[in-house]
C-alpha cells in the first residue's frame, strides 16, 4: 500500500491551523492553512495526498483540548521524517523532556540533546521545527529572557502559550479565549 498524506484543520483563539499526518504520525503543523503551505508540505513529504479525516480527527481533537486548557502533554504519533538528523535529534529531546508549564534554555537544550551544538543553532532548530506546538518549541527560552518565535504572529504568541501552560504568570488582561 503506497503512503499517503492527509490535511486537517483546526480553528483556535491563534487561528485557523493547518495540520499534516502520514500513516505513521503528524509530520507538520503550520499556524495558516494556505494553498502554499499544503504544497510545500506535500512536495517535502513526497508523499500523494488523500482525504482521510479519520486519520487526522485525534490530533485535531487534542488541538482542541490544548486550547481548550484541558490537555497538558500530546501523545500522538510523531512522523519525523521533514527532519535532519541533528533537528530530529534536539526536538525528540525536546518531545521527550520539556512537559507542558515548563521551559527548558537554548543552551540547556543543546546540552540536554548530546549533540554539542550552540544556543543559537538550537534557535536555528527551533526556528524550523515542522511540527511546532505538539513538539512544544516554544518552551524553548533565552537565559535572558523568551527569546524569538517564528510561530504565528510572533513573540507574543509565545508568551500567550506559556501564559496557557502556566510557565508565565498571567497578566490581569490575559484571555485563554482571546488571542495575542
Amino acid at each position: 500500500m503506497t503512503e499517503t498524506l492527509a490535511f486537517g484543520t483546526v480553528d483556535t483563539v491563534l487561528g485557523r491551523l493547518l495540520v499534516a499526518e502520514t500513516g505513521t504520525g503528524v509530520a507538520a503543523l503550520h499556524f495558516r492553512d494556505t494553498p502554499a503551505a499544503r504544497a510545500r508540505t506535500a512536495k517535502a513529504a513526497g508523499l500523494p495526498v488523500v482525504d482521510a479525516p479519520g486519520r487526522v480527527a485525534p490530533v485535531l481533537a487534542a488541538l482542541r483540548d490544548y486550547f481548550a486548557g484541558d490537555l497538558k502533554g500530546f501523545e500522538v504519533p510523531i512522523d519525523w521524517r521533514l527532519t535532519s538528523d541533528a533537528q530530529r535529534q534536539v526536538l525528540t529531546t525536546l518531545y521527550d523532556t520539556v512537559p507542558y508549564g515548563r521551559t527548558v534554555t537554548y543552551g540547556e537544550l543543546g546540552d540536554r540533546s548530546g549533540t554539542g551544538v550552540h544556543a543559537q543553532v538550537i534557535g536555528q532548530i527551533m526556528g524550523s521545527n515542522p511540527i511546532p506546538l505538539i513538539v512544544p518549541c516554544h518552551r524553548v527560552v533565552a537565559s535572558n529572557g523568551l527569546g524569538g518565535y517564528s510561530g504565528g504572529s510572533g513573540i507574543e504568541v509565545k508568551r500567550w502559550l506559556l501564559t496557557l501552560e502556566g510557565a508565565l504568570p498571567a497578566t490581569l488582561d490575559w484571555d485563554i479565549g482571546r488571542a495575542p
